[in-house]
């Protein structure tokens, strides 16, 4: 007689459905019937073929469709000035390839005098790129096909940031709808390769929160050797090992993420010192870069008469400022009565590296969307930034047509209405910032601790008490190492 086993039952967590807990998508669907039925069961009862994941890659590639859509003017005419800043379709990656080199088989930072300002992994994917494009030469056939191979991989990393922003949610993988078809990664996803350090962190993080550090540090590291910003998740993993007192899985992903960066740097760096050297010193000697605060106070301090800032001060400006953000983030990562989310704690400074940094331009916003939707994941805040951004976004091209190649009138703008998009932009990315800290200090209001979950990002630090918990109003109220040591 055979023995059998009863069936293992699976014990699955509801989802979280957009349309019941965001009051927006509620609104919005009662053009369709209305918000999902109570009855049901997401997450429990099997959608059959559309499951979350898989709907998240169509809206996902669909998304890439129109990216590539409003580049139409370009791919058929050329990137040409004016007409790539009037058309709103500039991209970098015409530009790299026919004056940078590339499109005569120079391969940035292998090549001896190539000149590169990117970090050193963004330089070996243009030049891998590059090779692949057949023919020899620059000329306009070869130009577009190494933008659709760029924006092709670049659909291809967007899916995987979406699908790591959705494995990481937890019940709440809908939330990665917002990195599907953010307005942000549509109109700016094909400038540059910053799509890649935004899928190389998400992924880290993605480990981390499985308790994977090493393997998390690596991918992190590879996404600081693509673009620097990303070396701030670190502090942000290190604030929550002092709120808990774990230092090691801090040291472990950081020990791991210096290993990755420097394999990536130390060959260049041995190889070819110069052209490594310049990637570091480059943005430390240019001028304010469009977009970014110090640029918009200049614009303004040349009409006023004001002093205007040269390269030196504004260095020192920019790092003093980010340094204070740091420490005042610190402060509220420390002084919060509950533990800051991770999320939380990396848009925080992300967000403040970018309104400090004296370079702002239209692709940073990728470095912000995933984090957004993981930190404070409301799609009326989230359109409203969005909308801000695209106004940013449309107000640079219009802007660049007229400093670059004092194009027609009729389709520039004056420097009045940039400086107001520059502070729109900047006001809408402080006002995030506000609503993060408010989540922070009243977790009552964080739509993910309202699902009775602690960190879904957090991974070994999920779940723990406070190690250290700073009170300046209450002293006696905060949590000390020494004093429970003394009390011991």
């Amino acid at each position: 007689m055979q023995e059998t086993k009863p069936p293992r039952h699976h014990r699955r967590a509801r989802l979280v459905v957009p349309s019941r807990s965001d009051l927006l998508l509620r609104n919005f669907t009662e053009l369709i019937g209305g918000p999902m039925g109570t009855r049901s069961a997401p997450g429990i009862v099997s959608p059959g073929v559309f499951t979350v994941e898989r709907v998240l890659i169509i809206l996902t590639v669909l998304a890439a469709l129109a990216g590539i859509a409003i580049k139409g003017y370009c791919r058929a005419k050329g990137w040409e000035t004016p007409g790539q800043f009037y058309s709103t379709c500039y991209s970098d990656f015409p530009e790299y390839f026919r004056n940078r080199g590339l499109g005569e088989g120079t391969f940035p930072f292998l090549s001896q005098g190539s000149v590169f300002d990117d970090p050193v992994l963004v330089g070996l994917l243009a030049g891998a790129t590059a090779w692949l494009i057949p023919g020899a030469g620059v000329n306009d056939a070869r130009i577009l096909g190494y933008f659709d191979t760029n924006a092709t991989l670049i659909a291809a990393v967007w899916i995987v940031t979406v699908l790591a922003t959705a494995r990481m949610s937890r019940r709440r993988p809908w939330d990665a709808a917002m990195v599907a078809l953010a307005p942000g990664i549509v109109l700016a996803g094909t400038i540059n390769w910053d799509m890649w350090a935004a899928g190389f962190l998400a992924l880290g993080m993605l480990c981390f929160a499985r308790g994977r550090l090493v393997l998390a540090g690596i991918l992190i590291g590879l996404a600081a050797a693509t673009k620097l910003y990303a070396v701030l998740i670190l502090v942000a993993i290190l604030l929550l090992a002092l709120r808990t007192g774990r230092i090691r899985p801090f040291l472990v992903t950081a020990a791991a993420a210096a290993g990755a960066w420097l394999a990536v740097n130390a060959p260049i760096a041995l190889a070819n010192p110069s052209s490594w050297g310049h990637s570091f010193t480059f943005p430390e000697t240019r001028e304010a870069g469009y977009g970014s605060l110090w640029y918009a106070y200049n614009l303004v301090a040349r009409r006023l008469r004001w002093l205007v800032l040269d390269a030196a001060v504004i260095n020192w400006l920019a790092v003093s400022l980010f340094v204070l953000a740091c420490v005042l983030i610190a402060l509220v990562a420390l002084t919060a009565q509950r533990r800051p989310r991770l999320a939380q704690l990396a848009f925080l400074l992300v967000a403040a590296f970018i309104l400090a940094n004296k370079v702002y331009s239209p692709q940073f916003v990728l470095w912000l969307i995933p984090l957004v939707a993981l930190a404070r994941p409301r799609w009326r805040d989230f359109l409203v930034w969005q909308g801000v951004e695209a106004f940013h976004w449309v107000a640079i091209w219009m802007y660049l047509g007229q400093v670059t190649s004092q194009g027609t009138s009729q389709h520039n703008i004056d420097m009045p209405y940039y400086v107001l998009a520059v502070a729109a932009h900047m006001l809408a990315t402080a006002y995030l910032m506000l609503r993060v800290v408010w989540d922070i200090y009243d977790p009552n209001y964080d739509p993910i601790r309202r699902h009775d979950v602690d960190d879904p990002q957090g991974g070994p630090y999920e779940g723990l008490p406070d190690w250290l918990r700073l009170n300046p109003r209450h002293p006696s109220r905060a949590a000390l190492p020494w004093r429970e040591k003394r009390h011991a």
